[in-house]
């Protein structure tokens, strides 16, 4: 689950491991705001104290939504670029594994020259970071407009740009896939998506998935995630893909809605079914989930 560091940045692993996960998302800071300061050692340190307590493992770090690393405004640019640097050294500070990112809009360039900036940006922000033992993971994006990321091809010829060791792999995100024209709910489109992960990035792989309903549907170009089994893709959809022969190592996050204290618990619930689900292979018309 994405947790809160409301609190302190530690209270994001105490929230996982109340929820029973064994791995976690969080935000290193205010993800909407340019602002940002070094944790101090005993932030740092009772973090990685308590993901080791609690075996939590792998953790990712999602950057800041303000980044932008296609920008055709220089100081919005450089601002990106400093503050992914940023999130890769906080990333090794804290011990976490990845860092997720949207690379950005293309925002009046073409799109040629939006995804070679961003591969030149990355790969500043990489080598400003000074990290090797933390890389990005590249997500793919819903097809709004402007995006960069949004296919599988897309997003290698970003890979294909930067050092390697930069980018580790990717994260995959149902809703995302779904509203860009991946239609995950059957067989044939996720033949497709694997096909293509496998053509455009390896041996690079799927190193998380971002497991949301979507809230639009198919190819609608629109980022609306929903409670699992709420929406378009449904509890079916859902089942299929995880039931699928691929990514079957890659940890789950959820970035469902939090309408209320009890949402996460549901949503993790349903997951955990359709897993146990998943282990029995049972008709779809078996499926039975938990309101």
């Amino acid at each position: 689950m994405h947790t809160s560091i409301a609190g302190g940045i530690h209270r994001s692993v105490e929230r996982a491991a109340a929820l029973k996960c064994n791995t976690l998302q969080i935000f290193s800071h205010n993800p909407r705001t340019w602002l940002s300061r070094e944790l101090s050692p005993e932030e740092a340190s009772r973090f990685r104290e308590l993901a080791a307590h609690h075996d939590m493992r792998p953790i990712f770090i999602h950057a800041s939504y303000l980044i932008n690393l296609s920008s055709p405004d220089e100081e919005t640019r450089k601002k990106s670029v400093d503050l992914l640097a940023y999130e890769l050294r906080t990333a090794r500070t804290l011990g976490a594994d990845h860092v997720v990112l949207h690379p950005g809009k293309a925002v009046g360039r073409e799109l040629k020259e939006a995804l070679r900036k961003a591969a030149e940006a990355l790969s500043q922000a990489y080598a400003e970071a000074e990290v090797q033992a933390v890389g990005v993971l590249l997500e793919n994006t819903a097809g709004q407009r402007g995006d960069i990321s949004s296919t599988i091809p897309l997003l290698a010829e970003i890979i294909d740009n930067t050092p390697p060791g930069c980018v580790k792999g990717l994260c995959l995100d149902t809703c995302h896939a779904y509203a860009s024209g991946y239609d995950i709910t059957v067989p044939e489109g996720i033949e497709r998506l694997n096909d293509e992960v496998t053509r455009y990035i390896s041996p690079l792989k799927v190193e998380l998935v971002h497991l949301n309903d979507s809230k639009r549907g198919p190819a609608s170009g629109i980022d609306r995630h929903e409670h699992i089994g709420r929406g378009r893709i449904g509890i079916e959809g859902l089942w299929r893909f995880l039931s699928s022969p691929f990514f079957p190592e890659a940890p789950l996050i959820l970035e469902t809605p939090k309408e209320s204290e009890e949402d996460d618990g549901k949503n993790l619930d349903r997951v955990r079914e359709l897993l146990a689900l998943k282990r029995r292979q049972p008709n779809v018309d078996d499926i039975q989930i938990p309101t």
